[in-house]
């Protein structure tokens, strides 16, 4: 495994073993586990332009967000689409997130409630602004291909 990849991986699992609830030592790995599964996807597969945007500009940044509209995503099972606009002045920036509702299972994200988005090297993190508890990873594509499981053989 080369140096990028094995980077990768450790920053995911750090992030999965931080949402996982406090378990007993058994079972630490499947929350893990299912916890980094449920809560991160790729950018190309998770995030999305609004056809409501005033601007041109449907390009995710980083700052607080108010959740406008929550729905059944169109043709993805068990996930939920929030359309998202930005809350800092200047041209009204949308855009919409679907998110698995496994990772929404801890606390829902409610209509007009607020989230905050942090860019990161991997993408993005999105976080209850209240709480600042993250709640959903948008990794770069080359990312998330990287972290995808593979069979191995010997």
């Amino acid at each position: 495994m080369n140096q990028s990849i094995f980077s990768r991986t450790l920053c995911v699992a750090a992030f999965a073993l931080a949402c996982a609830a406090p378990t007993q030592a058994t079972s630490l790995t499947s929350s893990a586990s299912s916890a980094g599964s449920a809560s991160s996807g790729s950018i190309s597969d998770s995030i999305g332009g609004s056809s409501n945007s005033s601007s041109g500009d449907n390009k995710v940044a980083a700052g607080d967000y108010r959740v406008i509209d929550i729905a059944q995503a169109p043709a993805k099972v068990d996930t939920t689409r929030m359309t998202l606009r930005a809350v800092a002045a200047g041209p009204a920036r949308e855009f919409y997130l679907d998110v698995p509702n496994r990772a929404l299972a801890a606390r829902a994200v409610s209509k007009g409630e607020l989230v905050q988005v942090s860019e990161r090297v991997y993408g993005f993190e999105f976080a209850h602004a209240d709480t600042k508890r993250s709640f959903f990873l948008a990794l770069q594509d080359d990312w998330y291909r990287d972290l995808a499981s593979r069979k191995v053989t010997i």
